[in-house]
């Protein structure tokens, strides 16, 4: 082909067809979520178990799920803005191998002050990866597909937290909770080097940064090999990137209401999802339900995450993401309510599974929605923000159910009050479509499925 002087990464992205390099990206970034689904939902399977051989009752458990979730919360909230100065691809490999370590030394904890403490470490690392993993996908992109890349590459978490429920029904009877955490650990010190062999950086985040050429130009030729650079090759990127704290470019330039507004769903969101992935083996287990079901029935909901995530990228990308996650977290809320009146294994088993398209297939849109609005100077940023905040709502969530269980609310109570925060959520984005300014943004990231550039 004819040498190129001058190279736009989006325009290059968005003219060509999806790689096999792009569809790496994806999958490393996806291993990676995985793994952090793993660790996350572990305590949650584990955790009547832990009660039992430590002695612990429910107000005790509470703090354990609390403090890992403030461990996340303050790692999303910090290698966000690390990444967007350093980079996505030496934060997603640090906290992968920090967790895997952490998880290791969980399984020598012997009081609930210590699993507290190891909880609220690990969670640093298990913060640190989600936000970065959303963004280094989404950068790799074109915009006609980020919808449906991002929401695949997220299925990662779900299954990751699926597959830790059913390797936790044999692991326990056979090794202990301890068998769990060892697992949990072992694996992201497997996966960290093959992420530091085979991941790359963020293009954008490259050019962004400049003096970068070599490296950009080795990605560019893995994108398109079709393309001969010259020595005097250019690459550029045509959006916005201010110098200054990053955090504060989220309330710049017509981004203060749609963060507020994002930060809301996201509270609502990961404090229903929290509440509900910590409490259901615990709450299904004294509703009589043995042990290996109230797991499996737990599993359940992530793997209904799995398949909402799956079904709603294409989704996103046709018609809007404010359509499709307003709609969709009604529809968690309304299997999340009927999961009180059930009784049978088969409408348990069901309504559970519902209730994860909804509410983790809403989480996983609005992750999309993140990622959408914020340019790349400040992406893994304002992704890492909004999970941030929102898992202040994931240390309330399972704080919440605590004390429901504690007073010994009824079944239906315990799930009605579950649904309100999905109700939220969808209130929340519905706002944000009808508020004069972010309509503007939605109709950008509406545009992503015909790949138009906004205006």
């Amino acid at each position: 082909m004819t040498t190129q002087t001058t190279i736009d990464i989006p325009a290059l992205l968005d003219e060509q067809k999806v790689s096999s390099f792009q569809i790496r990206v994806l999958v490393l970034c996806a291993l990676a979520v995985m793994l952090d689904g793993f660790d996350t939902q572990a305590i949650g399977y584990v955790a009547p178990v832990v009660a039992r051989d430590l002695h612990l009752g429910y107000r005790a458990l509470s703090p354990v799920f609390a403090s890992g979730l403030l461990g996340v919360m303050i790692g999303a909230l910090t290698f966000g803005p690390i990444a967007d100065r350093f980079g996505r691809r030496l934060v997603i490999i640090f906290c992968t191998t920090f967790f895997g370590l952490v998880s290791l030394a969980t399984a020598m904890a012997d009081s609930a002050s210590s699993l507290m403490i190891l909880r609220f470490i690990g969670g640093l690392g298990l913060g640190g990866v989600m936000p970065n993993a959303i963004a280094l996908t989404s950068e790799f992109c074109p915009r006609r597909s980020r919808g449906t890349m991002v929401m695949v590459m997220f299925c990662g978490f779900p299954i990751g937290a699926t597959i830790g429920g059913f390797a936790a029904a044999p692991i326990i009877p056979a090794f202990g909770w301890r068998g769990v955490f060892i697992l949990g650990g072992m694996l992201p010190l497997v996966l960290a080097p093959v992420l530091f062999v085979m991941l790359p950086e963020s293009v954008r985040h490259l050019v962004l940064r400049g003096n970068n050429g070599a490296r950009v130009a080795k990605l560019v030729t893995r994108l398109n090999p079709q393309l001969v650079l010259g020595s005097d090759t250019a690459f550029v990127i045509r959006e916005e990137c201010e110098p200054g704290i990053a955090i504060a470019h989220l309330f710049r330039q017509r981004r203060a209401l749609p963060t507020v507004l994002l930060w809301i769903v996201f509270f609502a969101s990961l404090l229903d999802l929290f509440m509900l992935s910590n409490w259901l083996p615990t709450v299904f287990h004294d509703a009589g339900i043995s042990l290996s079901f109230s797991v499996m029935a737990t599993a359940l909901f992530q793997a209904g995450g799995v398949l909402g995530s799956l079904a709603l990228g294409g989704m996103v990308d046709r018609f809007g993401a404010y359509r499709v996650l307003t709609l969709i977290y009604l529809f968690g809320a309304i299997f999340v309510a009927s999961l009180g009146p059930s009784r049978s294994i088969i409408a348990i088993m069901g309504c559970t599974f519902c209730a994860g398209i909804g509410i983790i297939g809403g989480q996983t849109g609005a992750n999309v929605l993140a990622a959408s609005i914020y340019p790349t100077f400040i992406r893994a940023t304002g992704v890492g923000w909004a999970l941030g905040v929102g898992r202040i709502g994931s240390i309330v969530g399972p704080i919440l159910g605590g004390v429901m269980l504690s007073r010994h609310w009824p079944l239906t109570a315990i799930f009605l009050a579950a649904a309100i925060p999905a109700v939220c959520g969808s209130a929340a984005i519905y706002l944000m479509s009808r508020t004069q300014g972010v309509a503007d943004l939605g109709k950008q990231i509406g545009s992503l499925s015909a790949g138009v550039a906004p205006e």
